[in-house]
């Protein structure tokens, strides 16, 4: 940072198995928490942009409605807890930051939950999926996109003066359960005409509780994102666009 004295950095990095943190503590807070605190410091004292990545998990899920940026939080988490950390981190340095909240997020590259499901679906006729969970599937190329608009728009080549720091939710526009995300996906990879052994109707609806994990997770991971639109000028796609150009680009 001191070497390069970089205009922007954007911090992609985090430690993300959810489960695994609930015993991994040190690390976990180490990469999602200290880090970005040493980011930061850094950016600040050469008058840079950090950008960071945080997670509707430094929300309960208990709100009936979306969440909106100053709704309070409350992680169940020890991944929660330290993304949260790492928002307060960053807050506490006075540097020039955009956080994104984001959720539900899947790529063409690695593993992620539509890749998961086509998988499963070439072995097997039924499924059961999660029904009890609401967010809005979102692609990192949606999140990646955006970034680069209000980089390029709002710092490069706009008034520094003026620019909007804060934490900003970051999702695509609609919502979805993880049972109708699954049948979103199976329905589309037929029509691409992938062989499937699962056909859309028989995904089975369960609850949450029929799925035994180490953490607890929002059953509500939906944000509400007008306060990014407004601000930057910028209209979010429904998720259902995302996720057919990222089979597009997973399907043979």
């Amino acid at each position: 940072m001191r070497m390069y004295r970089p205009a922007v950095v954007i911090n992609a990095a985090a430690y993300t198995a959810v489960d695994r943190a609930e015993n991994d503590v040190e690390v976990a807070f180490a990469v999602n928490a200290q880090a970005p605190q040493v980011l930061a410091e850094e950016i600040a004292a050469i008058g840079g942009l950090l950008v960071h990545y945080s997670t509707d998990y430094v929300f309960d899920g208990d709100k009936p409605t979306p969440y909106v940026e100053t709704d309070v939080t409350r992680p169940l988490s020890v991944y929660g807890s330290s993304k949260l950390a790492g928002e307060q981190a960053i807050a506490g340095t006075g540097a020039t930051a955009l956080i994104f909240r984001t959720s539900w997020i899947a790529g063409a590259h690695g593993q992620n939950f539509a890749k998961t499901i086509l998988a499963l679906a070439r072995e097997s006729e039924h499924l059961d999926v999660v029904a009890d969970q609401y967010g809005a599937p979102t692609t990192a190329s949606l999140v990646a996109d955006v970034t680069a608009q209000i980089i390029a728009r709002h710092w490069l080549f706009g008034d520094r003066a003026i620019f909007p720091s804060g934490i900003y939710h970051l999702c695509a526009s609609g919502e979805a359960t993880w049972h109708s995300y699954a049948v979103e996906v199976l329905r589309y990879a037929r029509l691409r005409g992938s062989v499937l052994k699962t056909e859309p109707g028989c995904v089975n609806a369960v609850s949450v509780a029929a799925h035994h994990s180490l953490t607890r997770r929002p059953s509500n991971s939906r944000l509400d994102t007008r306060k990014l639109q407004h601000t930057f000028g910028i209209c979010l796609p429904d998720w259902r666009e995302g996720m057919q150009h990222l089979l597009d680009q997973v399907l043979p």
